[in-house]
Parts: C-alpha cells; sequence; structure tokens
C-alpha cells in the first residue's frame, strides 16, 4: 500500500518527474534527429558469371531464360517440387548494397545484415503497347534479397565482403520495368528509392562477350564543346513505354546521347548513318549540318531527324515480337520529303504509337502520320483529300505544330496563314481522321493581351491588347485533364480548345523554347535565355524557378555541404519529369573536368523561399528585432482517411517471393540456393501467365495447383529443414510463394484508377484549419477559408459528391469524397482496350504554391492531388468456368454424380437427365440474378419430352448447348441462406479472387459441338473444327427446339424467368435435325456428346463496359437415342427375340426325329467301320498262312473261298430278316 498523504503531493512529484524526464530525454531526441544517417540504396544488375564479383555490373540485354537452372532441381529429392517440370531461370540477378554518407559501405552492409536487415524488392512490369498481342494487366513481383558472400578473398573468418540478390525477372510483353527497393523495417533506417531496369534491344553480345551498340559506336570522350553554351533540347519519348531515352543536339556531330536508366548512367553514341542532304527547288535548304535536332524514342523504334531527312531504327525485343525484328541498320523513311520538324505523340493509343512528320516545299499544308506497330513503320500524308490550306480557304500557309488527340481520334494544327493584305496570324484547326474533316476551333489573336495587373485573363476578343505581337511556337495538350497549352511569348490554355485563357504571369518579353508536362498537373517551362518557370495546373500563377533569389540560396547551401551535383560553370542539357518530380541533365565543369550528371530541380524548396522572402515582417521586441512570416497555407495538417483497397480499382496483381532457406549458420546463400530461387520465381509467374484459361481451378489462385499435392507432406519437409537433412542445404517453404489480394492502401491516393460503369471510388480528407473562428450558435459551423474544390475533366462522364462535417472542438473538417461513373461515356469493349482517359483534381481551395508537408526525403507539396481515371472495361476482368462448384452442386442436388469412364479432371461429365434447380446465394445488394429469356415463340414445355437442363448460372460461366439464351439481371429476389446456386457457375474477376455471382445480362449461345473432344479444350476453344451454329434463341436453323424453359408463367415484359430462387430452370431436348439428336455411342457405354458453347454479354447487359466473351466445352454422356432409333432398334430387338423363340420351339418339335436318323446314320457308319476292319484282319490272317504252308496253297484258297462266299450270304440273310421285323413308328 502506498503511504498516507496529501492527493496535490503526489501529483506535483509526478509532474516534476514528467518534467525530469523531459529534460533528460531531449537531448536524446535531438541526437537521434541530428544523427539520422542519410543513406541510399544502390542496385546494379548481374548475370550469372558476374555474381558475388566486386564491382561487377552488366546491361540487360539478355531476353531470353537459362535453362542451366533445372539442373540443380534434379538434385532436391524429398522437396516440394515437380520432377516433371522443367523449371527455368532469367538470365539476371538484381545485386543490392546501401551506403551512408562518410562511413564504409562494405561495413554498413555487413552490420546490416547482422542486425537482420534484409532488403525488399518489387519489381513493377509496364504494361504492353500492342494490346492485340499481348494481354493488358497491371503485374508486379515482391522478392525478399537474399545475403550473398563475395568471391573475393577474405581473411576474415565469416566474411567480408556481401551484397543481397534477388532475381530479376522478365514478362512477355514488358520492356520496361520499375523497381522499387525497401527494408523490411529491421536495421538502419533507409528511405525507399526506385530504379528503372529496362531492356535495351540497341545493344548485342558480340562472341568475345562483350556488348556493342546496334545503332552506331559508343563515344568515350565527353568533349566540352558538346555541351558548353549549347542550347538544351526537349526530351521526347512515349511515356510510361520507352525502355530507352534518346537526346540530340550535339552540334555538328551525328551522335546522340543513350540511356536505358532514365539517365544513371548514359552513352555517347555516334550513329551509323549516312548522312546525306538532298537539296533541291521544293526543299529549300539553305545550309548542312550533322547535327540531330529532333529524337523521339517509342517503345521499341527510335527515330530522328537529321536536316530534312528521318531515319528509324527497330531494336531487338523478342520479348515484344516474338522474334527477332530488330532493323539491324537506321532505315530512311519519307526520303523524297522535305521535313522540317517531328511532333512526338506523348501516349499511345489502339494498340499502336504515333509520330507525326511535318513538311515543306511541295508538301506545304501537309502533315505525314506514323504508325508504330510491334516495330512496323508506316505513313500516311494527312489530310487525305486536299492539303489544310485548300480546307481552310486561304493561299499560303504553314503548319507550325501538331498535337493528335487519341481520343477523339483528330489531329490539333497550328498554322500560320500569311495574308498579302494583312500580317500573318495564326490559327488553331481540327482535322478528324475519320471524317476526313477540317474546322478552324481558334484564331489567336495577333497582339498579346493588356491583363491590367491581373493573373490571368478570358479571351473574348473585346479586351484590350498590348504593342507585343503574339508568336506562337507550339502546343501542349494533355489527355487526362484536356489541357490544352499554346506557347510562344505568351502563354494560353483552354480545357475545350475554343475558349482560352491568357496567363499573364508569364512575362511577354521572353519566349518559351519547349514545355515539359508531367501529366499529373505539373508543368515545366524553359525559354529561350534558359530561364526555367513552374505551373501547378489548376492554378494561373507561374511561378519563376531559374534564376531567381531561392536557386541562388540552395546552390549556396549545396556548395557548402559538398555537393556533388553543382558547380559554379554548368550548362543545362535537358528537363524532363520522372514519378512526378523534375529532373536536370546538366553538364558541370569542375576543375576542368566535365562530366554530366542527373540532378533534381527542388521545386518545392524554391517555392518555400518565394513565399517567406516576399511575406514577412520585422518587429521590435525590447531592444532587438525579430523576424515574423506569414504562412498562406490555409491549413496546418491535411490527412487522406478511409482510402478502399487499392487492387480493385488499381487492378494490381501482386506476388510475393522469398528466397529458399539456407542450411548455412550465417544465412549466406550460395550459386545452388540462388539458381533454386531464380527457378521458382520463374515458375511462380509461369502460373500466373497460365491462370487465364476458361476453366477455373478448385482454388482461384494460381499457386494452388504448384502445391496441391505437396501441401499433405508439408511437415515432414519441415522437419528434414529442422534437422539439416534438407537435400542440396535448402529448403523451399511452401507458404512464401503465393499471391496477395489484401493489399492495404498507404495513405494517399493511387496512381491512377479504373472505373467500371456505375462504379465508385470514395474516400475522406480531413482537414485542420490553421486559423480557426468558431462561430458560437445553433450551427456550430467553422468559420475558416478551409474548403475542398473537385475539379473534373469530364463532367459529364463522372461525377463527384463531397459532403462536409466540421468538427468543431478539433478545429477541424472532415470532407467525404465519392467519385462515381456516369454510365454515359463508353460502349462494352475487351477488358484494358480503348480505356477513355480522364482525371478528378481534389484542390484545397488558396493552396497552390504556398503549402508543404516535411518529410524525410524533403519538403512535399500539398493541397493539389491529381488522380488519373480511366473508364472502361477494368484490366484483367474475365469469366471462368468452375467447375468444382459445378459438381458439387450435381451431387447436392442429384444425390450423385455419374462421371464417364474415361475421367479428365480438367473436364468433367455431366448426366443428361439430372436436373437442375437452382438456388440463389446470400448476397445483401442483389441475390442470384434470374435469367430472363426474351419472348419467343415456344412449343409448350409440357408437350415435349422432359430433360432437364442440367446448368443455369454462378460464377464462371453459363451456357446453354446449340442455342441462344438472353438473360437479365434481377435483384427483386429476397436473399437466402448460402447454398450451391448452379450447374455450371460463373466466375466473375477470378484472377483478383472476386468469386462472384455473374450478376448481369447476357447471351449463351452453344457454337457448335460434336462426338468428340476439341484438342486445345483446356486452353479454350478456337472457332472451327466444330459444326458453327447459328439460329435463334431456342431453336435450331432447321427450327427443331433444342432446350426450352420448364416455366409456363413470363414476367412483365414477357420473358421467361429461367434461372432464380424460385424458377425451375431449362431444359435439354436435343430434338430431330439437331446435332446433338440420336447421338450413337461408340462402345458399350453410354452415348456423348461435346458442346462448343459461348458465354458473351455483347449489347445486352447494361450494367458494365466489360465485354465478355468465354468459350469452353461441356461433355455430356447419357444422352437419350432418337424416338425412331430407339423404336427401329426395339423392333430389332423384338424381331431377334421371337425369331429366337421360333426357333428355339421348332427345334423341341423335331428334335425326336433327328435324333433317329442321327442314331441310323451312326449305326451304318460304325458297321461299315466294323467290315471294313474284318476285311482287313481275314487278309491279313490269309497271308500268314500262305507263307507258312505253301504245299497246301491251292487247296487252302479254295477252301478259304468257300467259306467267304458262305459268311457272306448269312449275313445278308440276317440283314433282309432283320428289317423285315422292325415295327414302322
Amino acid at each position: 500500500m502506498s503511504p498516507a498523504g496529501p492527493a496535490w503531493l503526489r501529483l506535483r512529484v509526478l509532474q516534476a518527474l514528467w518534467a525530469l524526464l523531459v529534460v533528460l530525454l531531449a537531448p536524446w531526441r535531438l541526437w537521434a534527429i541530428k544523427n539520422t544517417q542519410e543513406c541510399t540504396w544502390q542496385v546494379v544488375l548481374n548475370n550469372f558469371e558476374t555474381v558475388g564479383k566486386k564491382d561487377a555490373s552488366d546491361r540487360f540485354v539478355d531476353q531470353e531464360p537459362l535453362y542451366t537452372v533445372d539442373k540443380v532441381f534434379s538434385l532436391l529429392v524429398d522437396a516440394p517440387i515437380d520432377p516433371d517440370e522443367t523449371y527455368l531461370g532469367f538470365p539476371y540477378y538484381l545485386k543490392i548494397n546501401y551506403s551512408c554518407k562518410g562511413e564504409s559501405s562494405e561495413a554498413l552492409v555487413r552490420k546490416g545484415h547482422l542486425t537482420g536487415l534484409k532488403p525488399v524488392v518489387l519489381v513493377t512490369f509496364q504494361s504492353p503497347v500492342n494490346f492485340h498481342r499481348w494481354k493488358i494487366e497491371q503485374l508486379q513481383i515482391q522478392m525478399e534479397a537474399a545475403p550473398f558472400r563475395s568471391r573475393e578473398r577474405c581473411n576474415a573468418e565469416e566474411v567480408c565482403l556481401m551484397s543481397w540478390y534477388t532475381p530479376m525477372p522478365i514478362k512477355n510483353g514488358s520492356v520496361v520495368m520499375r523497381v522499387d527497393v525497401s527494408s523490411n523495417g529491421l536495421g538502419p533506417f533507409i528511405p525507399n528509392k526506385r530504379f528503372q531496369v529496362n531492356i535495351n534491344g540497341f545493344l548485342e553480345r558480340q562472341r568475345d562477350n562483350t556488348l556493342q551498340f546496334t545503332v552506331g559506336n559508343e563515344l568515350f570522350n565527353l568533349i566540352p564543346r558538346y555541351f558548353v553554351n549549347v542550347p538544351s533540347r526537349p526530351l521526347w519519348y512515349t511515356v510510361d513505354q520507352a525502355p530507352v531515352f534518346i537526346l540530340g543536339g550535339i552540334p555538328e556531330e551525328k551522335a546522340i546521347l543513350l540511356t536505358d536508366t532514365n539517365f544513371k548512367d548514359f552513352f555517347l553514341v555516334e550513329l551509323s548513318i549516312d548522312s546525306c542532304w538532298v537539296g533541291s527547288f521544293y526543299c529549300p535548304q539553305t545550309s548542312f549540318t550533322a547535327t540531330i535536332y529532333d529524337a523521339i524514342a517509342t517503345e521499341s523504334t527510335l527515330f530522328i531527324r537529321q536536316n530534312q531527312l528521318i531515319y528509324y531504327f527497330t531494336g531487338t525485343y523478342t520479348t515484344l515480337h516474338e522474334s527477332n525484328r530488330g532493323s539491324g541498320r537506321w532505315v530512311r523513311v519519307l526520303a523524297n520529303e522535305c521535313i522540317k520538324k517531328l511532333c512526338p505523340v506523348h501516349f499511345h493509343s489502339n494498340g499502336s504509337e504515333y509520330v507525326m512528320a511535318l513538311t515543306t516545299g511541295k508538301h506545304e499544308g501537309y502533315v505525314h502520320f506514323g504508325t508504330i506497330t510491334d516495330g512496323r513503320v508506316s505513313f500516311e500524308l494527312l489530310p487525305r483529300q486536299r492539303s489544310v490550306c485548300n480546307g481552310i480557304l486561304v493561299v499560303n500557309c504553314s503548319i507550325t505544330w501538331a498535337v493528335f488527340i487519341a481520343g477523339d481520334y483528330n489531329l490539333l494544327l497550328l498554322v500560320e496563314i500569311e495574308d498579302p493584305s494583312t500580317r500573318k496570324y495564326f490559327q488553331v484547326v481540327s482535322y478528324d481522321l475519320v471524317s476526313d474533316y477540317l474546322v478552324v476551333l481558334y484564331t489567336i489573336p495577333e497582339f498579346i493581351p493588356d491583363a491590367r495587373g491581373l493573373e490571368f485573363l478570358m479571351v473574348l476578343g473585346t479586351e484590350s491588347y498590348t504593342n507585343f505581337p503574339m508568336v506562337p511556337k507550339g502546343m501542349s495538350y494533355n489527355p487526362y485533364n484536356n489541357l490544352l497549352f499554346i506557347w510562344g511569348n505568351f502563354l494560353l490554355q483552354s480545357y475545350n480548345s475554343k475558349n482560352f485563357i491568357y496567363l499573364a504571369d508569364f512575362p511577354k518579353e521572353l519566349s518559351i523554347k519547349y514545355l515539359v508536362n508531367s501529366f499529373y498537373g505539373d508543368t515545366a517551362i524553359v525559354t529561350e535565355t534558359e530561364e526555367i518557370w513552374y505551373l501547378l495546373e489548376g492554378s494561373y500563377q507561374v511561378y519563376k524557378l531559374f534564376p531567381s533569389k531561392g536557386w541562388e540560396v540552395h546552390v549556396s547551401l549545396q556548395v557548402m555541404q559538398q555537393s556533388s551535383l553543382y558547380a559554379p560553370n554548368e550548362t543545362m542539357v535537358t528537363l524532363f519529369y520522372e514519378d512526378h518530380r523534375l529532373y536536370q541533365l546538366v553538364y558541370l565543369i569542375d576543375n576542368q573536368q566535365g562530366r554530366l550528371v542527373k540532378r533534381l530541380v527542388p521545386v518545392e524548396q524554391l517555392l518555400m523561399y518565394q513565399q517567406i522572402s516576399n511575406d514577412y515582417l520585422l518587429e521590435r521586441q525590447g531592444s532587438h528585432l525579430t523576424l515574423s512570416f506569414t504562412n498562406f497555407c490555409p491549413f496546418t495538417v491535411m490527412r487522406l482517411r478511409d482510402l478502399p483497397n487499392p487492387q480493385i480499382y488499381t487492378r494490381q496483381e501482386r506476388y510475393r517471393a522469398q528466397p529458399p532457406r539456407v542450411l548455412e549458420p550465417g544465412g549466406f546463400h550460395s550459386d545452388n540456393s540462388l539458381a533454386v530461387y531464380q527457378g521458382l520465381v520463374y515458375y511462380l509467374l509461369w502460373l500466373h501467365s497460365k491462370y487465364d484459361k476458361p476453366y477455373a481451378d478448385p482454388v482461384h489462385d494460381p499457386t494452388w495447383r504448384w502445391w496441391k499435392n505437396k501441401k499433405q507432406d508439408q511437415d515432414y519437409y519441415f522437419y528434414l529443414a529442422s534437422n539439416w537433412r534438407s537435400a542440396g542445404s535448402v529448403h523451399v517453404d511452401m507458404a512464401s510463394y503465393e499471391k496477395i489480394y489484401d493489399l492495404k492502401a498507404e495513405n494517399e491516393l493511387p496512381e491512377r484508377i479504373f472505373l467500371d460503369k456505375g462504379t465508385s471510388y470514395r474516400f475522406s480528407v480531413f482537414l485542420t484549419a490553421r486559423e480557426p473562428e468558431p462561430l458560437h450558435g445553433p450551427s456550430f459551423q467553422l468559420q475558416s477559408k478551409v474548403g475542398l474544390a473537385v475539379v473534373l475533366a469530364d463532367p459529364e462522364c463522372i461525377e463527384a459528391v463531397v459532403k462536409e462535417k466540421v468538427l468543431v472542438n478539433r478545429n477541424s473538417v472532415l470532407f467525404w469524397v465519392t467519385l462515381s461513373d456516369k454510365r454515359f461515356c463508353f460502349d462494352q469493349g475487351i477488358s484494358g482496350h480503348h480505356l477513355m482517359k480522364t482525371s478528378m483534381l481534389l484542390k484545397v481551395v488558396g493552396s497552390s504554391g504556398h503549402c508543404f508537408q516535411n518529410t524525410n526525403q524533403g519538403p512535399r507539396m500539398q493541397g493539389n492531388l491529381m488522380v488519373p481515371v480511366l473508364i472502361g472495361c477494368p484490366p484483367g476482368k474475365r469469366l471462368a468456368f468452375d467447375i468444382t462448384y459445378t459438381l458439387e452442386y450435381n451431387r447436392l442436388q442429384n444425390k450423385h454424380y455419374f462421371d464417364c469412364v474415361h475421367v479428365d479432371p480438367e473436364m468433367p461429365c455431366f448426366l443428361f437427365r439430372d436436373s437442375a434447380c437452382p438456388a440463389p446465394p446470400l448476397n445483401v445488394q442483389c441475390p442470384l440474378p434470374p435469367l430472363l429469356c426474351p419472348p419467343r415463340p415456344f412449343l409448350p414445355a409440357r408437350s415435349l419430352p422432359q430433360h432437364p437442363l442440367l446448368f443455369p448460372l454462378d460464377h464462371s460461366s453459363l451456357l446453354l448447348p446449340l442455342s441462344i439464351l438472353h438473360f437479365r439481371a434481377n435483384c427483386s429476389s429476397p436473399p437466402q441462406l448460402l447454398r450451391p446456386h448452379s450447374l455450371l457457375p460463373i466466375l466473375l474477376d477470378p484472377r483478383f479472387g472476386d468469386g462472384r455471382l455473374w450478376q448481369f445480362s447476357g447471351q449463351l449461345r452453344a457454337e457448335g459441338g460434336g462426338r468428340r473432344a476439341h484438342p486445345g479444350h483446356h486452353q479454350g476453344i478456337q472457332r472451327g473444327g466444330y459444326l458453327p451454329l447459328q439460329q435463334p434463341p431456342g431453336q435450331h436453323r432447321t427450327g427443331s427446339l433444342i432446350w426450352t424453359t420448364r416455366n409456363t408463367t413470363t414476367t412483365e415484359d414477357s420473358a421467361f424467368n429461367i434461372l432464380s430462387h424460385n424458377s425451375l430452370g431449362i431444359e435439354w431436348l436435343c430434338m430431330e435435325n439437331s446435332p446433338c439428336h440420336d447421338t450413337i455411342p461408340h462402345s458399350i457405354f453410354a452415348s456423348e456428346f461435346f458442346f462448343k458453347v459461348l458465354v458473351s454479354n455483347r449489347g445486352v447487359d447494361k450494367s458494365t463496359y466489360c465485354d465478355y466473351q468465354l468459350t469452353f466445352q461441356l461433355h455430356i454422356h447419357g444422352l437419350p437415342l432418337s424416338a425412331r432409333r430407339a423404336f427401329l432398334i426395339l423392333m430389332v430387338s423384338a424381331s431377334l427375340f421371337v425369331g429366337l423363340v421360333i426357333l428355339y420351339v421348332i427345334s423341341c418339335l423335331l428334335s425326336p426325329y433327328v435324333v433317329k436318323v442321327c442314331n441310323v446314320l451312326c449305326w451304318k457308319i460304325n458297321n461299315i467301320i466294323a467290315w471294313e476292319s474284318y476285311i482287313y484282319s481275314i487278309a491279313s490272317d490269309t497271308g500268314a498262312f500262305s507263307n507258312t504252308s505253301g504245299i497246301k496253297s491251292g487247296e487252302s484258297s479254295g477252301g478259304t473261298s468257300r467259306v467267304v462266299s458262305k459268311v457272306a450270304g448269312e449275313n445278308r440273310t440276317d440283314t433282309k430278316e432283320t428289317l423285315r421285323k422292325k415295327p414302322i413308328s
């Protein structure tokens, strides 16, 4: 018990102890903050030969799997692997280290390993461009790195040098990989870091194992004249698809900068082109230069312009083209044209990439529209009928810039028009590629408007103008928010390409050279004088970043910290965005040594400095002055809450793999264990690629098939590993290779959102006001400037609902935001194809350029969040036939299940006569949807022979044989208990573990059938090889019914309800003249039939944008014979039976006579045989007597003759008497 005493005294003592604790812990807290090491991850690529070698790195060139891994797996006996499988491996490993500022990397890595640090690598595969060849999917694999000792000589007992390794996987159709490295939470704090690991298809391996460029020869000397005082140039490429970036502009050299790591490293390559210059009267070239002016990189092809000529080079990408389609040399295109400029198309569409070439000379006013599909390049001259000049009814014009809008399939052209009577002016012209129609959208004013001190000005034509002429140079378009910029010595923006806003913050004395768009709400501007300006989309303020006071302060601080990224003499080469952050490629000269570096442009820090330097106040407090700043951010805290699980919206599929456990005291892996890791990761991704099949596994997970026969022995394998008896000193844990379905949101909006028809994305935004002024009264509303705005790029397609909840006691506001699709702007399409790009901008009012959040990686801008939204059928959605559920329902409903004699696990049999009575599952929103058949002239069901259908609907594919069935979802049925509800379940979206009921309308059609299975039924069925059937619902083309409904009642629209909780289902008929009619068995077993069934919702379902199509085979046995054949068999069988009976009666009546005749015949035959035997014996005796008594031969001979004659006479007399005495029967 505590001693008695005043309560206030104990309270004071506790307060004193807390104060002392705070004082003691404060220095430790400050020490921890001050001494946090600046560490960073380091990742390089190694092949099998360079694993464990110090400072070894490789380029990503090889794309074929390795078969040497399978030899290691043959050593793993008593392991949960399939010895009959062939295990392959990827050609590369990722070598992972980390370093901290001021410390040895080798010691740090050893320390991290001893403290339990293990890097976690997340590889994200970029979806391919050509969705006609490859399926669109968002795939990731998360791997834990394995520690490995270096092969260098080491005198230490345990380890000197070490690194971590993971396999570097490759996926068909993907050449761009994003590698995110993070910590497992143990050891030192190391921030996450992202690397670009892309395949370089422009390198080839020589016989001596060296790498050589196919586009030209590598130059190893970066001469200062290549970069010093050379103007910067834009970096053009297909966003998120180009594995290699190229940059021209090197004066008087046919050389380019080439990189496959986003300029983390790079190469200077002299191109192997002919450098021809063809000047003619229609191509007014005044001089020749070897400089590469325009350079564009696409997924597999590079484009350059030198003088008036265009060249392209296609790299060797077997993962894209399934064969070697590399060019081998630079190919010149449009050789007879005079090309003045190349214009990039930043986004791919319709399975292709695009590039545009602007002409001059004889084809002035035309655009050469280039299409790149699978490395094949083709150009089309546009407009097709007449030039742009003729289309807009002018004499002389020139196209200055072109922008391709893939969503509308039209071109926006910036046209310069020369009118002899007036000055030249510019127009924005739209050209529709489908209708070949030209229309003028906007005429750019001749002079710059006078904003009169405003930040922006709506250009209506009624405003006053300055004396500065408008000189447009180009355009930039963002397909996500439909924002179009026209730039020159001004900046115009428009969201509909017709009504423009003039941004007055950009000075009219400057001229823009190019724009750099992040396509996520940020835009950087580079002027002719190499100034850098910044624009946050959704606002109208343009900020100057370089040169500025903030930039000078930042550079001074970096020089004081001895940063290697800054030098007194530097030249900007290019400016580009990477992962929503702005980067510079700069040529530095330090101590007369030149080098190229990639560095981050600190946009947030520069904006913070501008805000602080422009708004501060000096106040006198006593004898000294104090500096106070004004914070214009309307909130202090901004958090995102209640974010849903991201996978269903981002469509990210993620797998998890851990290295096999090694039986080594230090936990270090060997070459064999790393090879096993390679094979396991390869097999895991191979299972993923094979999972898209029409038949679903019992467990909707690709890894189930891997371990299904090994799970029961899991304890045995663990026993071997725990006793150090695993073969090869490697233990494969089956639980370490799985697909993750329950990823949680990371308190930030996803990178992109896919919305199907009518779907919604809901989350909340929590804001704490900076200066609250609560209004007391009945409403208790928070009087603050905190307001949330949601800007939609296409409000006719999507809508946002914002609900506000004021938390007065917390000085905060909670906003609930719901983003929904409006069901109007997209037709049915294939999964992942032709998605509509739009966006949602979440903006806190008054926060643009004023609100920042401090993170461990520096300040981050707050208050503006842009999320790209893709409307259409999301990637990865499909249907699958759930065999397991079908069999379970069959057993439950019919109390039995009869499979075929020859069992096929992939395609079990179903008995024709088994009935189906579907029951709905538990679903609060909508129970099992009934199938509704449209009104057709059916025959009455009661007048037909009843053969009930053995399948209605569920998770994976609903079907009806040799017929078409239309059905429609209906959520009016009451919820029922969870129980099986279909013999042929339909699985919706099984790739994301979503085994939900197919709740929409569709069409069920049996496209064909046969008496033998299609050879490719395990992978789906292609058209052909089966009897094609096209008939109206319920009828064959000959008019015979194949199925009918068991219900006699209809719905309000005269449709038959054939699948709901109280319906009777569908019945098979297979009547006369139908292919399944009169099926003849091939053996003693029952007849069988294979139906080729198509499940589709095209043109019927109104609840989704997805055009589902599932084709598979259904094996039915026990089909009844036709009445005619059955009657024929009955008649033949009866005739045979009656004939046999008659034959039996006749045989019974005639059998006595037959027996007597047979006896007589037998007696006669016996007599004849006996007589012949007697004669033969007498003859033998006479011969013997003649030899012994030769003297009496004559006498004996005479006596013998008489005796024989006498005996013969007596025999004849006895025979006659016997016949005479025998009675007549």
